[in-house]
């Protein structure tokens, strides 16, 4: 595999390259949800950035959730909000997916402005509410604002300028968690959420800071949604295998029952959300508490199954308000939000556990 390197600034670690292969890009394009062909692709070439754009995590305007500010991962379906501050022996530190989409506003960059006030609305208004509220039972929600990479980087065949928007983004969400180390977690058990380019970006974080190092006793679980994770990801840290288990991982894409996705693998780590287990028998909606779709605060019970199937996960179409025009067959999307509240009750049962394993 080649190595790129980007262009860079003298604030920009050259020990920061990430590698991802052309091939890599062109199967985490074939499971996002949008065509490539609709976007405003990047007209420019990747540029480097200026030294004074790099954020400051020391500043709360830098984190898109913070115990220490109100925001939308505070709030709850019900209408309840969590309160401001550290209340909880565990932290969880959470990784948005893409909001730097494909409109022709952004054709001329490659890596958005942690400052641009439509993307974080976009993130905001989607991740931090609709997802990152899934973990605010579990703990002390953490999701940084980064320099995340277009969207389209995952259709581009322009496979340099795409590695270096990449890997400035994860220049950024390792400096975010360095500061969060050494700044706020006070070595507080972790638990580590992710979708879609924040798994990107999370399964080289896992990779860096936990696999095999002192750091892994206090990794909690993972959640890493939306991209593919394979079996033998890491070399210490296991896929989960029952719903309280910890020091391990989650993953799955989800898909309508029924479709086959091209070039798919057994080696892809699925867990079903609902049973939280690896085997492929079907788990009907009843079992699935409530799901959550285009309005926060309704809430729909026992509405969608789950089944692991040939690489991925297998869900039939629910029924609810509009559902009909819901025609698509990739749920990339609804990730999170078909399985909102189980996600939530087994995130908090995995932090009740590994807690009570620290007890005497």
């Amino acid at each position: 595999m080649q190595e790129i390197f980007c262009p860079t600034n003298s604030n920009q670690s050259s020990n920061n390259k990430i590698l991802i292969t052309g091939k890599y890009l062109m199967i985490i394009g074939m499971v996002i949800s949008i065509s490539s062909c609709a976007m405003h692709k990047p007209v420019a070439p990747y540029q480097a950035p200026v030294a004074n754009d790099v954020p400051d995590y020391s500043s709360l305007n830098s984190w898109a959730a913070h115990p220490e500010k109100s925001d939308p991962s505070d709030e709850t379906p019900e209408g309840k909000m969590m309160e401001v501050g550290i209340t909880k022996p565990i932290d969880v530190f959470f990784l948005h997916p893409s909001s730097l989409l494909g409109t022709k506003k952004y054709q001329k960059i490659w890596n958005a402005d942690i400052a641009d006030k439509s993307v974080n609305k976009t993130t905001d208004e989607g991740a931090i509410l609709f997802q990152a509220s899934a973990f605010n039972q579990a703990g002390n929600v953490y999701a940084p604002r980064y320099r995340q990479a277009h969207y389209y980087c995952y259709f581009s065949s322009d496979t340099a300028d795409a590695r270096c928007a990449f890997d400035l983004a994860y220049t950024d969400v390792r400096a975010a968690f360095i500061y969060f180390l050494e700044h706020y977690n006070q070595g507080r058990p972790i638990i580590i959420a992710s979708h879609s380019q924040g798994t990107t970006h999370a399964l080289r974080l896992i990779k860096e800071f936990f696999d095999g190092t002192p750091l892994q006793s206090k990794l909690v679980t993972c959640y890493l949604l939306g991209m593919p994770v394979k079996m033998d990801e890491y070399e210490n840290i296991p896929p989960c295998t029952s719903p309280d288990q910890t020091a391990c991982i989650n993953s799955w894409r989800t898909f309508r029952r029924g479709f086959e996705l091209p070039h798919a693998s057994q080696e892809v780590l699925v867990t079903n959300p609902i049973s939280w287990t690896l085997t492929p028998e079907y788990i009907s909606k009843d079992q699935n508490p409530a799901s959550i779709v285009f309005k926060f605060n309704k809430i729909y019970p026992n509405s969608v199954d789950a089944q692991i199937h040939n690489g991925i996960l297998w869900a039939t179409r629910p029924k609810f308000p509009g559902s009909f025009l819901v025609t698509r067959k990739n749920y990339h999307p609804a990730d999170v939000n078909f399985y909102y509240y189980s996600i939530r009750e087994n995130a908090k049962l995995r932090a009740e556990t590994y807690i009570r394993q620290l007890e005497p």
